[in-house]
């Protein structure tokens, strides 16, 4: 005796050591090995150290069944004194894992108050087994769950008839049938009788077994019964439906010779259709070969006119020097002939100029500036000191814009807003000449360039950012400031537009994405 005792510590001993380092899985399949091999007393202990490591993992339902399997074999002793407080335990694991996962496990609370309702019942213990039936029936009508409520229903039903309640049990068993009936869920029925004359077997109660037997024969009897109607519902069902669905083909034959009429005609102007959208398909691609060699033959000229305006003036500049030195010559002889003849040849050295950076700009338009970082404030009072001295007296110059960094091509910005300030200030006699910056979206700025002197004519409006639109002297200006202006604002991702809105003088507003 002491030496089997001995065994026994040291085997639990042995499996307490192993029961560390193994998972839940591990520990659940050597349990049901035990089992297999009669070894209950492993498979028990095996079973409970389960069902710590899946509470530990918090795989509560695998918990449950481990723990459940390990008490059925202390039952299976007659153990009740250990089964009991087991289950006890098991209850207050899943509080915790509720807790601690924030999940509803209501079905397993309700499955333990079941397994203890069932020992409380098979020893003969009436009111702490109703005690169970009534924690079950909290939990079912908190839940709202079908399952659980019949199932609450049938554990009524084993106790009433255990108990010699056999009316309040066969109510009960009506109720549940009557559910399972309604949804013609006969499986449910047939397995509820089952496990009621399965029950009253393990407690050896002849006259239940009788009882529900007697019952459970009558309703056999009337499956069947209802599944010979059924069969000969459905059957009828089926006859009915190839009576309509002849009389449906019958009537629809005629429809579909008319369709297949229509389909037909149909088929035909598709055809003709086809047959027009192809010819016209071949002549768009025809036209469109035409077009693509008429842009080649454009882009070539543009391309030939730009070498030919850039050789123009690049031939045209020696002699504008000679023409120059000839002119100063005669400074002595006739200074105003002298004079005059300057001027002619430095504005004719100026539009040679112009022309060659407007056909330069024309011909890299794709082509975007590099960017850098610039504080916005700075800038512009540095570029309206650069105009101060062409801005005539009376005339007072204006520069809001806030101190922000934004990210632009700062020389070509600054070559475009001293064009516009030094044609406002030519114009401006007296009042103001403004410089704003606004901030118009989130990646949209503008310059804004406002004067209060005589403004544009209505009929030069239009006109302003085209190149060559008038004939001019040329000692008045090449014409071509605005137009490069527009083009190197285009090469920045901008453009720039006069308000014809604004009458007090003239407004030019340069906007652009960054």
């Amino acid at each position: 005796m002491k030496t089997s005792f001995i065994t026994t510590i040291a085997l639990l001993f042995s499996l307490f050591m192993q029961a560390q380092t193994d998972n839940g899985t591990n520990l659940m399949n050597d349990a049901q090995s035990s089992l297999g091999k009669r070894e209950y007393i492993k498979a028990r202990y095996l079973y409970k150290q389960a069902y710590q490591a899946f509470a530990a993992e918090q795989k509560y339902d695998k918990a449950i069944e481990c723990g459940f399997k390990s008490n059925a074999l202390f039952i299976r002793e007659g153990l009740y004194n250990i089964a009991i407080p087991f289950y006890n335990d098991m209850d207050q694991t899943i509080t915790a894992g509720e807790l601690r996962t924030k999940r509803n496990l209501s079905s397993l609370h309700f499955a333990i108050a079941k397994e203890k309702f069932n020992i409380y019942s098979s020893i003969k213990k009436k009111e702490t087994a109703q005690e169970c039936l009534s924690k079950m029936e909290a939990i079912a009508l908190q839940s709202k769950n079908d399952s659980l409520n019949n199932e609450l229903l049938l554990s009524k039903v084993c106790f009433n008839y255990h108990f010699g309640q056999i009316s309040e049990g066969d109510n009960d068993f009506n109720v549940l049938l009557r559910g399972y009936k309604e949804k013609k869920q006969y499986d449910k029925i047939n397995e509820s009788y089952n496990r009621i004359i399965k029950a009253a077997k393990e407690t050896n109660n002849e006259g239940i077994i009788t009882h529900v037997y007697h019952n459970y024969i009558i309703w056999k009897d009337s499956v069947n019964t209802w599944s010979a109607q059924d069969n000969i519902n459905k059957f009828k069902s089926q006859y009915n439906e190839s009576l309509k669905t002849i009389k449906d083909k019958d009537s629809s034959l005629s429809t579909k010779t008319y369709m297949i009429i229509a389909l037909c005609t149909l088929a035909a102007i598709l055809v003709g259709g086809l047959i027009i959208i192809t010819f016209m398909f071949l002549h768009m691609m025809t036209m469109n070969r035409r077009l693509k060699k008429n842009i080649q033959i454009a882009n070539e000229n543009n391309e030939q006119k730009n070498k030919f305006i850039q050789n123009f003036s690049s031939q045209m500049e020696p002699t504008a020097n000679s023409l120059f030195s000839s002119a100063k010559d005669l400074e002595t002889t006739a200074p105003k002939e002298s004079m005059l003849m300057q001027n002619q040849i430095h504005a004719l050295k100026e539009f040679s100029c112009d022309m060659q950076n407007f056909s330069t700009l024309e011909s890299t338009i794709r082509d975007i500036y590099p960017m850098s970082e610039i504080n916005v404030a700075t800038f512009c009072e540095q570029v309206m000191d650069k105009v101060r001295p062409d801005i005539k007296e009376g005339v007072t110059p204006v520069v809001n814009a806030p101190k922000i960094p934004i990210k632009m091509n700062k020389d070509n910005m600054e070559l475009i807003l001293i064009h516009l300030l030094k044609n406002a200030a030519e114009y401006t006699d007296e009042g103001k000449i403004i410089l704003d910056f606004k901030k118009r979206a989130a990646h949209k700025y503008e310059f804004i360039i406002t004067d209060t002197g005589r403004g544009i004519p209505q009929e030069k409006q239009d006109n302003l950012f085209k190149p060559f639109s008038e004939v001019k002297d040329l000692t008045l200006g090449s014409g071509l400031g605005l137009p490069i202006c527009s083009l190197i604002a285009a090469k920045m991702n901008g453009s720039i537009s006069l308000e014809k809105t604004y009458k007090k003088g003239a407004r030019f507003i340069l906007a652009f994405n960054l």
